[in-house]
């Protein structure tokens, strides 16, 4: 049965209104912190910025983006998942309801999904044409990495490393792909810069796949929190998040990051404390909601630490 809230935004929005609600803006923070992080880290040690190049950067990126969480309502849709799904907790998990609420049907979600995909590809067309084909390589790996996450044959996330490819795409290929595009080399810095915020985005998803465990499992998308359950998966939450602390140490200590890269340890408070929400609640689906929350606020409170690390970096 549609949602009263789905239903009252339905009949208040155009048709465009939601098709634009369908994208889950909000979200995308996801593609935008590594794109800024990697063109900044180019700056950082290039001195050289290029403002139209970096706005293309950033819109390709968010149009892929887009298209992936659309084409992932689709093909939710295609396997039963979302329908099945009557834990989810807006906005953190679910889909985007459209569906589901009648809003938008099935061959509409999926025409928009390859319209996103077709604009972004024109865009990685264009910049690979300036700056080199490298650019369409990445681009490659990040729609398979993302079309595919739901789509059959593969279906990455129903195999148990939809995070490790989500980690992949949002973190450090959008990071190295934005670098390439400022500098025309490629470098492991931007990829061991990037490794923290691959990380969060990947357990982003992870922590929201906590109240959409039952549903998942019904229709065989075996994530990796269906396959550890929720105790196990609770404690694997809390070890990730502290791998996103324990990366940048080692890498100033190796001299593979800036120093100032520890300023990320400034968040180390909220991951405490979506640590200790999530080993404490993670059978209560409400009550876990804080973690979904605040783990979207730890990955970009620390992407914005990174960007403001390279930032003095060059500066100081």
């Amino acid at each position: 049965m549609p949602d009263s809230e789905s239903l009252k935004s339905g009949l208040t929005m155009g048709k465009m209104g939601v098709y634009m609600k369908e994208l889950r803006a909000p979200f995308f923070t996801a593609s935008v912190i590594p794109i800024i992080l990697g063109a900044t880290i180019a700056w950082a040690r290039n001195g050289i910025f290029h403002w139209g190049l970096f706005s293309l950067t950033l819109v390709g990126g968010m149009l892929i983006h887009a298209g992936t969480n659309v084409a992932n309502d689709y093909f939710d849709h295609r396997s039963g998942n979302d329908e099945v799904n009557v834990e989810f907790v807006r906005p953190f998990t679910g889909g985007s309801r459209m569906i589901q609420n009648g809003l938008l049907t099935p061959k509409e979600v999926l025409g928009e999904s390859l319209v996103l995909y077709a604009i972004g590809a024109l865009i990685g067309l264009y910049l690979a044409w300036q700056r080199g084909p490298i650019i369409l390589w990445l681009g490659l790996v990040g729609f398979m990495s993302g079309f595919f996450y739901t789509a059959p044959p593969i279906r990455f996330a129903h195999r148990g490393v939809g995070e490790l490819m989500i980690g992949l795409n949002f973190g450090v290929l959008m990071c190295l792909g934005s670098y390439y595009v400022q500098s025309m080399r490629l470098s492991w810095e931007p990829v061991i810069a990037s490794l923290p915020i691959a990380l969060l985005i990947a357990v982003v998803v992870y922590i929201n796949e906590f109240q959409d465990s039952r549903a998942d499992e019904a229709v065989g998308k075996r994530t990796l929190v269906v396959r550890l359950g929720l105790k196990a998966a609770a404690r694997g939450y809390v070890v990730i998040l502290a791998l996103v602390y324990l990366i940048p140490i080692l890498a100033v200590s190796a001299r593979h990051l800036t120093p100032y890269g520890l300023l990320v340890l400034v968040s180390l408070p909220l991951a405490v404390k979506a640590g200790r929400t999530a080993l404490l609640h993670y059978e209560d689906r409400l009550e876990l909601v804080p973690a979904n929350a605040t783990t979207i606020l730890i990955h970009l409170t620390v992407g914005l630490l990174l960007t403001l690390g390279y930032l003095l970096d060059r500066l100081l």
